[in-house]
């Protein structure tokens, strides 16, 4: 971190920059370097898209897709929108469904050095801060399978530009503008919620707290307070599902996490190369005098850092949408510092360790490499993505090991399903453990002729049995006493070894279960599982 001298005269270089439009000379200059990189970062995720197989969520959120609704219980609609539009344009191949996460994060990065011009920074402060954006652990990870975290960045990063953008100079348009990214992005991902509370703050903290006796800041609130209606009247009239599900996350299901290791862990998840970036870019932003629009994001971003602090049980990466401001404001702090003190070489001599160390795990975060080698190097280097759940991983990290197995349990479901009797097959039904396998039934099951999975986990419960009448089950991996006695016979068929997944999808039994006991209503009602 800089001393108070240091960043004192940076302060005053920085209160001297002209405006935006007045950096450069050539400003398409700077839009031919944020599309290059962006153009980089995409690039990079397409050359990965299909390596290794179709995510877990990836799974479930096809399934989604055949369900349209106003809301989910693990989610708010605007991804499965997304997907929908992907699928009904290009198909569900696995390339296909990946392109929009992709497409986010590249984005993502080219905002980044836009944000960083806003901030001051020449092309060479840009650069270092779309490359700390490019080589982020997580944003790796965000942009190589679909869910909505890629998109949760972007609209993060497109909200803060906006605002940025607003606030020396409010107009009406902006406001709207502001509304419409914060209304998708609660469509996204109810965290959003945790940004509007965080910028309000960073307004009331601030000079600008002047602002909110203006209309401006109501009207935004006021869109997207309507664009979320509708996702909040399904939640009604489904009994807030969504609170159920966050309540039984929490206590059964995420592993505590106490501040030192939240702390740790954004190192990881942004990689420790980009700390001084980022770390100076908050403490600039919340001391300088010359910061004052920047000071509202950086307060918004402690504030959102505090709350899942205190939760306690969050995850880590739940910050993650709120570093590339912070990347854009220490570039352009650091620039002038080098700047000052005629350190010419040190900029490229910055970016060439950044952009190694990037490489370097580079296969931690997208898969690169073939299975076999990336577990051998994270072997040899013995580091891991951090896991925030309970329970143990295996040889793969999860979100590598969510991405197999899916095809060969499918095939195995579907040889048990050829082996009965025709008059079983008929009001047979496939009940799973968890949405990632009934997922998997669903997506792969197609070339097998097989019926809809049935699963007692987060939406698949809401979906029902698809009028399963409760005489034939092929049940997936668990199959308890308690459940056994509903049943006038269970017999085990087989098992499914799948050495590179999860530790609970190894190994995995199938049972066929006959002549359900008791009503399939009371089955289904008791089979409800919301984590």
């Amino acid at each position: 971190m800089m001393k108070p001298e240091m960043l004192a005269s940076v302060n005053g270089d920085m209160a001297n920059t002209p405006a935006p439009s007045a950096l450069d000379p050539a400003p398409s200059r700077d839009y031919r370097l944020w599309w290059g990189f962006g153009g980089v970062a995409f690039l990079l995720h397409l050359l990965c898209l299909t390596r290794y197989g179709i995510f877990r969520d990836e799974l479930y959120y096809l399934a989604c897709v055949r369900h349209m609704a106003w809301g989910y219980v693990d989610h708010p609609p605007l991804s499965i929108g997304v997907l929908w539009l992907i699928r009904a344009l290009l198909g569900d191949a696995l390339w296909a469904v990946r392109l929009p996460p992709a497409l986010a994060l590249a984005a993502t990065v080219g905002l980044t050095g836009w944000l960083t011009r806003e901030a001051g920074g020449k092309p060479g402060a840009q650069a270092l801060a779309m490359l700390a954006a490019l080589i982020a652990p997580i944003y790796l990870a965000y942009g190589h399978f679909f869910s909505m975290n890629a998109l949760d960045v972007l609209l993060w990063t497109v909200a803060l530009c906006v605002l940025m953008r607003l606030l020396p100079a409010p107009r009406l348009s902006l406001w709207l503008w502001l509304g419409l990214l914060l209304g998708l992005g609660l469509l996204n991902k109810i965290s959003v919620l945790w940004l509007i509370l965080g910028i309000t703050a960073g307004l009331v903290c601030t000079p600008y707290r002047r602002l909110l006796l203006t209309a401006g800041p109501w009207i935004a609130i006021g869109i997207a307070g309507l664009l979320f209606a509708p996702h909040v009247a399904w939640e009604v009239a489904n009994g807030w599902p969504t609170l159920e599900f966050i309540h039984n996350a929490t206590t059964q299901k995420m592993a505590d996490m106490p501040a030192g290791l939240f702390l740790v862990s954004q190192l990881l998840l942004m990689h420790p190369i980009t700390a001084p970036l980022w770390l100076t870019g908050l403490f600039w932003s919340l001391t300088s005098r010359q910061a004052e629009r920047w000071r509202v994001g950086a307060i918004a971003f402690v504030i959102v850092a505090l709350i899942l602090i205190v939760n306690g049980k969050s995850r880590a990466e739940y910050l993650a949408p709120g570093y590339p401001l912070l990347f854009a404001t220490g570039a352009a702090v650091w620039e002038q510092l080098w700047e000052a003190r005629r350190l010419r070489w040190l900029p490229s001599l910055a970016f060439g360790i950044m952009a190694f160390c990037g490489l370097f795990f580079l296969p931690l975060s997208l898969p690169v490499l073939p299975v076999e080698s990336y577990i051998r190097f994270a072997q040899a280097i013995h580091i891991a993505p951090p896991y925030e759940e309970k329970g143990s991983v295996g040889v793969l990290p999860q979100h590598y090991a969510d991405m197999y197995g899916w095809e060969e349990l499918t095939a195995a479901v579907a040889d048990v399903y050829r082996r009965l009797p025709p008059d079983e097959q008929a009001d047979c039904a496939i009940l799973t453990n968890n949405y990632g396998e009934a997922g998997a039934i669903d997506y792969f099951g197609r070339r097998y002729g097989l019926p809809h999975a049935l699963c007692g986990q987060n939406n698949y419960w809401l979906w029902g049995t698809h009028g399963w009448k409760g005489q034939t089950l092929i049940v997936v991996n668990t199959m308890s006493t308690q459940k056994q006695e509903q049943f006038e016979s269970v017999q085990q068929m087989t098992t499914v070894p799948n050495p590179l997944s999860m530790p609970y999808e190894q190994d995995i039994p199938l049972y066929v279960a006959r002549q359900l006991k008791t009503p399939v209503s009371v089955f289904w009602a008791a089979a409800k599982m919301y984590r």
